[in-house]
């Protein structure tokens, strides 16, 4: 049996809306060498057979879950079927230009070992950016690069930097297997950016793509500022930090790392979420023992030093004023 060299990976929950146009846009693509995975993540009606239908020509598998395993579980259990040499992440709401999967298979062919980053413009309004790559800060927030700024501040050139926004990223599975894959704890939100960490920390690069375009609803299935993504996304802020801060940068960050949490909690005096944000910091210190349990294995694998890591961190002082205006820290939908 032939391999194929991409597995697309995509989660159906909430989101039938999107599944014609996101199936779709992968039977256009001119790079055919891969393979479709759509796992139906416990949704309250599957994927309508008759839009499978429609698009004889994929390589397409689907298969089930009885409840919603989350973004993190779901793609695991997705990966585990998967035959390709890399593994696409691809969100129900993201609909790629032709040329993707091409743009990325010349990518993986020229920097093997390497993941990559997609350049993400806003479906609705496509001269406005969805984001470019995922953003590390220094004190443990993070957020999508040039989110909601003209499609002009793009990046001409590819670029090295430290986490893609899976809505539509790629990794090598062997990559992603040596580490486990997704930190299932995290359910959703955040759980890229930790797989990300991780990734970096054993010596795989992520590269970002211009080239690489994919339209992005976001928000599609759980809402902007939801009970869900508030909750999630503020517990797994601490639950990334305290995974895989490196070293000596760990006890030097905290500080701030806890200060940012302890604006988190007043700005969240003046939303309507304010139960569900403190809430989810309960849960994130209730966690922490078995965190840092997971801490001691990233860190015991790590391969680079703590200063090359540090350099992928963004230390811009000011980053944080700007985020706690918005008290909502993640950076893309993570749901499907």
């Amino acid at each position: 049996m032939i391999k194929p060299f991409f597995s697309v990976l995509i989660l159906f929950w909430k989101s039938d809306q999107f599944l014609p146009d996101n199936l779709q846009a992968l039977e256009e693509q001119t790079f055919k060498d891969f393979e479709v995975i759509l796992l139906d993540n416990g949704a309250d009606e599957a994927p309508d057979p008759a839009v499978l239908s429609q698009h004889p020509s994929l390589d397409l598998r689907v298969i089930h879950s009885d409840s919603n395993l989350g973004f993190a579980a779901g793609n695991n259990l997705a990966a585990r079927q998967a035959q390709g040499e890399y593994l696409i992440l691809l969100n129900n709401d993201a609909f790629p230009e032709p040329d993707w999967l091409s743009t990325l298979h010349q990518a993986a062919k020229t920097h093997p070992g390497h993941c990559f980053a997609s350049r993400l413009l806003q479906a609705n309004n496509p001269e406005v950016l969805d984001g470019e790559w995922n953003v590390y800060h220094a004190s443990g927030l993070a957020w999508r690069k040039n989110h909601n700024r003209s499609a002009s501040f793009s990046a001409a050139n590819p670029r090295y930097v430290l986490s893609a926004c899976a809505a539509a990223s790629a990794y090598p599975r062997l990559a992603f297997e040596q580490i486990g894959g997704f930190d299932e704890d995290f359910f959703a939100y955040m759980e890229d950016i930790d797989l990300d960490l991780r990734l970096r920390m054993v010596g795989y690069p992520c590269l970002y793509l211009p080239g690489a375009v994919v339209h992005h609803v976001g928000s599609g299935s759980t809402g902007n500022r939801s009970d869900f993504s508030i909750f999630y996304g503020q517990r797994n802020l601490v639950w990334t930090f305290v995974k895989n801060m490196p070293g000596l940068l760990f006890w030097l960050l905290l500080p701030g790392h806890l200060l940012i949490n302890l604006g988190y909690l007043f700005a969240g005096l003046f939303i309507t979420n304010r139960g569900t944000l403190w809430q989810a910091k309960k849960a994130a210190v209730a966690g922490l023992p078995e965190m840092w349990q997971k801490r001691h294995h990233v860190q015991s694998t790590r391969t680079i030093p703590v200063w090359r890591f540090a350099r992928l961190l963004n230390w811009n002082p000011f980053s944080p004023l700007v985020k706690l205006i918005n008290v909502h820290p993640s950076h893309k939908e993570q749901h499907d």
